[in-house]
C-alpha cells in the first residue's frame, strides 16, 4: 500500500511517497519532490497541475493520497491556492486512490502514540519534504486501523 504525504504550501504541493511491506515502511524512489501551481493561474494551468498529479498517482501505483488540513482562516489559514489544489486533487478521476483530510490535531496525537520509527534526517528526503513525509506517516498507519 503506497501513500502519498501532501503538504500544500503557497503554490506547491510538497509530496512524498511512502510504502508499507509486512509491518515494514520504506521510501520507493521519485525524482518528483513538488508540483507547482502558477500564482497567475489559469484554468488550463489548474487541469494541468490536476493531470501532472493524477499521472504522478498512477505512475507509482498509489492507492491513498493524505493531505495534510489548513485552516480556512485564522493565524495558520490556508491561501485561497492552496484550496484550489486540494480540490484539483479531490476531484481526480480516471484512477482509484482514496484522499484523506489529516487535522493538525490528529498528526501531533498520533506521532504521540506512534512516534517515527527513523530521524527524518535519515531519510535521505530533502529538508522541505518533512511535513508530506510527516503527513504519509500518519496517513499510512491510519489507513492500516481502517483495514
Amino acid at each position: 500500500m503506497i501513500v502519498c504525504g501532501v503538504e500544500l504550501s503557497g503554490s506547491d504541493a510538497v509530496v512524498c511517497f511512502l510504502n508499507m511491506d509486512r509491518g515494514q515502511f520504506n521510501l520507493p524512489e521519485c525524482k518528483v519532490r513538488k508540483l507547482s501551481l502558477p500564482k497567475n493561474h489559469s484554468r488550463e494551468d489548474l487541469k494541468l497541475f490536476q493531470t501532472a498529479f493524477a499521472e504522478l498517482m498512477a505512475e507509482h501505483g498509489v492507492t491513498s493520497v493524505a493531505i495534510k488540513e489548513r485552516m480556512p482562516k485564522g493565524k495558520f489559514a490556508g491561501g485561497a491556492i492552496s484550496f484550489k489544489m486540494e480540490a484539483a486533487i479531490q476531484l481526480i478521476t480516471g484512477i482509484e486512490f482514496t484522499v484523506t483530510l489529516l487535522p493538525p490535531a490528529l498528526i501531533k496525537s498520533t506521532l504521540a502514540s506512534n512516534p517515527l520509527p527513523i530521524a527524518f534526517a535519515d531519510t535521505g528526503l530533502k529538508a522541505f519534504q518533512e511535513t508530506a513525509f510527516i503527513t504519509a506517516y500518519v496517513g499510512q498507519l491510519n489507513q492500516t486501523m481502517i483495514t
